[in-house]
Formats: structure tokens, sequence, C-alpha cells
């Protein structure tokens, strides 16, 4: 295996830090990785070294405004002075176009986990064409009132002090309730995993776990209700292979239900190929759990029957 980091510019003339695995045999597909919210690319090594061994070139970058795309620790965050959800997924595109690029016949596979899977189903209904399949984990069907008032309260906040103000209010609606159910907690970041040593390797990376600020809430907010207008979901390609995965104690999915959900919703537009899972006692990382062995076998699969 090959190990290769490089940058590119974005259209904001942002520098995105890019983490690229290669396998030395012949590859026979690519997948593009998307991380979630307050973490990083490099997050992923294990999930990228068992897919080269499998055969597949993975490509993951740090969004910007987050891990090393940022342009300091104290900027972690801070994604965009225009909508961060949608120059996220473009920065998404631009990944895809390079991977092309380098390897023109190849299949590629998007995988999305937590907030990159809100950007991958924003990404499937503008770019859909442009790859062979998607995976969903740890995500979500469409959002309650929850969010129409964090859109509302976000609105407020950066009226009156800036796109840079504290997102502390709206960190703790979103996330206040998540390590409820895992009561004792040993840390604020429970819910993400059952495996004790994943949660300490979070909490002790400087790049991971930082309170985001209000911009950032308020453009994913606006994100996530867009991704679930009729007209948006009628741009899905019907014959795009779409598996979601989660734990069904992943607050994020409402402990399965938000999965059903989205399942359902694209089930009902008349995709021909999607499927779900969910592993009894997952949290929100199953990519970080107990029985992550497993669960990439399960991708695995997925994607090699996709190809």
């Amino acid at each position: 295996m090959v190990k290769k980091e490089f940058t590119f510019p974005n259209s904001d003339k942002n520098v995105i830090h890019v983490y690229q695995w290669i396998p030395t045999q012949e590859a026979k597909g690519i997948v593009q990785i998307a991380h979630g919210m307050a973490e990083r690319a490099s997050r992923y090594d294990y999930f990228a070294s068992v897919l080269v061994k499998e055969g597949f070139i993975v490509y993951a970058h740090d969004h910007r405004g987050h891990g090393r795309s940022a342009t300091s620790i104290e900027d972690l965050g801070y994604i965009s002075d225009n909508d961060g959800f949608s120059d996220m997924v473009m920065d998404m595109k631009s990944v895809t176009d390079i991977a092309k690029m380098e390897n023109p016949n190849l299949p590629i596979i998007l995988f999305g986990h937590s907030m990159g899977s809100f950007l991958a189903q924003r990404y499937i209904q503008l770019y859909g064409n442009e790859i062979a399949g998607v995976i969903l984990s740890g995500t979500n069907g469409k959002q309650k009132s929850l969010v129409n008032v964090g859109i509302l309260l976000s609105k407020i906040i950066i009226a009156f002090k800036g796109r840079r103000a504290s997102g502390k209010r709206l960190d703790k609606l979103t996330f206040g309730h998540y390590n409820h159910r895992f009561k004792p907690n040993k840390t604020k970041f429970d819910w993400l995993s059952r495996d004790e040593e994943e949660v300490r390797r979070y909490v002790e990376d400087p790049y991971c776990g930082t309170l985001f600020p209000a911009s950032f809430f308020h453009d994913l907010y606006k994100g996530t209700k867009m991704i679930h207008q009729k007209d948006n979901l009628a741009q899905i390609p019907k014959g795009l292979p779409i598996y979601i995965f989660a734990g069904d104690e992943d607050p994020v999915g409402e402990y399965g239900k938000g999965v059903i959900s989205l399942y359902k919703t694209y089930e009902s537009l008349g995709i021909r190929n999607v499927s779900y899972k969910l592993y009894s006692g997952g949290r929100h990382e199953m990519l970080n759990e107990i029985n992550k062995d497993e669960v990439i076998r399960d991708v695995i699969a997925w994607i090699t029957k996709i190809i």
C-alpha cells in the first residue's frame, strides 16, 4: 500500500487537504470518503487500509474548516462566508473530479458519515450520475421541527454577532441530549462508540469535538432541510445504488427510526437498489465500534456487488 497526501485550492482559494491510499495491485474501484462534523479524514486510516487490501483506491479529504484544511486550530468549524453546506458539497465534487482524472476507468463509490452523509445526500441530487453508488453511515431522514428552531435561533445570533459568533447554544440544542441514553457518562462523547479507547482518542484529538460557530449550524440546518424538498429528492437517479447503515443506539439516526424513514423515502422515489442495516447495540461511529470488522466486511460485500 502507498499512502499519499496532496492539496488543491477550492473555488474560494481555500487549501483542501486530501489523503490517498493506493493498493500495490491493480485497482478495481475507488472509494471517496466524506467525514463527519468536528473530525478529520485521517481517522479513517484503518477503514482505508482494509479497502486497499481489497483492491480499492481511497480518497478522503478534510472538509474546509476541518482538520488540515482549516487555516488554524482556532478556525476549526468556520466553513465559509456564504453557504458552508453547499460549499462543502462542491469540494466533494472537486475530489471526485480529481479521482476521475487520475483513474479514468474506475467506478467511484461515495461514502459519507454523519455530516458527510447529509452532504452526500445533497451530492447525489446534484451529481448522482457521476458515481456508481453511495453509502450513508450514521445518517438520518427528514428532520423535525428542531431544524426550523435551529435556523431561526442561528439566524438571530448571526444577525447580532456575526457568522463567527459562538455556537454554544446551538451545539447544546443539537447534541445536548445525545449522551443521556448512556449514563453514567465517562465523557461528553460516549454516544460515539462502545469502544472506550476510540472515544478517548477522539476526546484527546485537538481536531475533534471542537465547538463550532453559529454559521456552521445555520448552514447545516438549512442544508438538512433542503435535501428533503421534493424537487431536490426527485433529482436522485433512480438507478443509483444506495446503502444505509447505522447502530440502533445512534442518536443521530433517532435510534434506527430515522434510518428506516430515509430508506422508505428513497424507496418511495422509485430508487431500484436501496437497502439498509442496523447493528444491534451500535452507537454513532460504526467504523470505530467494537464490531467494526463486521461492519467493514458488510460494506466491502455491498461495494463488490455494485461494481
